[in-house]
């Protein structure tokens, strides 16, 4: 998949729920996925008693991957030549998260066009949990 320059341009957004209830259960599979068994992320006890969090939240990275697939969906995995993002506030089980990915502009590159993005994504109330920025190479 690849987007051409004509195809895409500043100010065009993409949003999309990336998910409705999150559960604790797919936050437990990401961490069996990742490796990274923290136990904020998968032990409401310690959580709450030992580090003094309301409860569990998810991994930041999960999260940034959530979001990162409405940008890959856009534009394709091959193109994307960088994705950042900035974590803002927790994401707990319960939540409902939605992403926009806009368009800030479109470069001339030596070596072809770039898009370059910025991503947002917020929580059921409105809070930004995650903020960034992206490129993709373009075909010409």
């Amino acid at each position: 998949m690849s987007v051409s320059v004509a195809g895409i341009k500043a100010g065009e957004t993409r949003e999309s729920v990336l998910v409705d209830d999150l559960k604790r259960t797919r936050i437990v599979q990401y961490a069996g996925a990742s490796g990274d068994f923290n136990p904020l992320h998968t032990d409401e006890r310690f959580a709450v008693e030992a580090a003094g969090y309301p409860g569990v939240f998810a991994h930041g990275m999960l999260t940034m991957g959530m979001t990162g697939r409405v940008l890959t969906d856009w534009v394709g995995t091959e193109a994307l030549l960088r994705y950042g993002v900035r974590f803002k506030a927790q994401v707990r089980p319960g939540d409902t998260l939605a992403a926009t990915v806009t368009v800030e502009s479109v470069e001339d590159t030596p070596t072809g066009p770039v898009a370059h993005f910025s991503v947002r994504t917020v929580n059921q109330d409105g809070v930004e949990v995650v903020t960034g920025t992206a490129a993709a190479r373009l075909e010409p």
